[in-house]
């Protein structure tokens, strides 16, 4: 019998990468959901390959539009998660892909539909992790991370408590700017923080990850889904961009996870565990021994990527990241619009996590999920102020 699939950001790079995995595997696989904003063209040509029974369209304009195009087709098509209701386990796998806290909702209605999710929405882990670790467990969904970084931490960790693990790093390949003089830094466009040297990925990861924000936020991510502790973590630069993770156990032997910058890899691990034949999708290198010549793992410049001295303000609360993500979701927009510079992002970030009301948000228990969008709310609130007011 198939396997029954839902992929929800089914147009980014994650839920094309993943639909490509499963077109290929066709006969063991049945799309049966996908979910998207507004890309019009690609929504409909996924109607036509896929033939999926459900598609939720964000965007009331698409979605209008999406729907009278298919008004006379099998096809159901929905405006809003809200409109499904589901009395059973629907899925076998759902993929979380949706950018931003936008994915939150969503990823929490389809723990109780489905028996995996794969996860590639680091803003539900680092907003709802709770919520979704705890309904999980009593729906019995298994959740797998398919970040690469994450991934591998799973893979090289996997039966080990914090007692075994002495440090454990978080490699970023620097971005674009790695080499770029700093005082050239004034002058950097969003056009220019989108061309990532090694991974193609959408606007905001990519600016994220060309000031390691996206490193800021892996580490706070796996804290919550890992039982290690905060300050066991380190990232660390490595422009190949080959190695994953890598762990110091305490009896002195170090292991890494190294694999090609193609998320096919972490992708249809997590779909098969493991248990698959990776030549009908995934090429290895010929060549792999000698990429192990030049490898090369490099301090993080604080002065370069000033973001990472951001994670001290995280080691006792719950809240305080999702007033971190919020905030930086906000001013790369601004960013893309040329509405700040690309250095203000961290200042503004500073200005926000050091307001006199951060410690009334960035509260100590759990939240529940009407304070997740408070907490949300006020950080997007206080960021738009600051740069209404060009306090940086």
């Amino acid at each position: 019998m198939k396997k029954k699939i839902a992929i929800l950001g089914s147009t980014g790079s994650i839920g094309t990468t993943s639909l490509n995995i499963f077109k290929k595997n066709k006969n063991k696989f049945d799309i049966i959901l996908l979910a998207a904003n507004r890309n019009y063209s690609l929504i409909c040509k996924q109607i036509k390959v896929f033939k999926p029974k459900y598609y939720i369209i964000n965007d009331k304009l698409v979605f209008k539009k999406v729907k009278k195009k298919y008004e006379n087709k099998k096809i159901k098509i929905y405006n809003n998660f809200s409109d499904l209701n589901f009395k059973k386990k629907k899925f076998d796998i759902t993929i979380s892909s949706i950018v931003g806290i936008a994915g939150l909702s969503p990823t929490i209605k389809f723990v109780k539909y489905s028996k995996k999710i794969l996860l590639a929405n680091k803003e539900t882990i680092i907003c709802g992790w709770h919520l979704i670790k705890n309904l999980s467990k009593s729906h019995k969904t298994k959740i797998i991370p398919v970040d690469s970084e994450h991934f591998s931490i799973d893979q090289l960790t996997r039966n080990y408590k914090d007692t075994d693990i002495e440090k454990i790093y978080l490699t970023a390949s620097g971005g674009p700017f790695l080499n770029k003089p700093l005082k050239s830094f004034k002058s950097i466009k969003a056009s220019d923080a989108i061309k990532h040297p090694k991974w193609k990925m959408g606007k905001k990861i990519s600016i994220d990850s060309s000031n390691l924000m996206n490193k800021v936020l892996e580490i706070i991510e796996a804290y919550r889904l890992f039982p290690f502790k905060i300050d066991k973590y380190e990232i660390i630069i490595h422009p190949q961009s080959l190695v994953h993770a890598i762990v110091h156990f305490k009896n002195g032997q170090t292991r890494f996870l190294y694999h090609e910058t193609d998320m096919k890899i972490p992708i249809s691990n997590a779909i098969f565990e493991n248990d698959f034949d990776n030549k009908n999708f995934i090429y290895p290198k010929k060549d792999i021994l000698k990429k192990f010549e030049n490898l090369q793992f490099i301090k993080v410049d604080k002065k370069r990527f000033p973001i990472v001295t951001l994670l001290k303000k995280f080691s006792n609360n719950n809240s305080g990241p999702i007033i971190l993500n919020a905030s930086n979701e906000t001013l790369v927009s601004k960013f893309i619009e040329g509405k700040i510079s690309f250095n203000s992002i961290f200042f503004y970030l500073r200005s926000v996590l050091g307001h006199k009301h951060f410690k009334k948000y960035a509260i100590k228990r759990s939240p529940n999920i009407n304070e997740i969008y408070e907490i949300d709310n006020w950080a997007r609130t206080k960021t738009h102020e600051l740069v209404r007011r060009k306090f940086v």
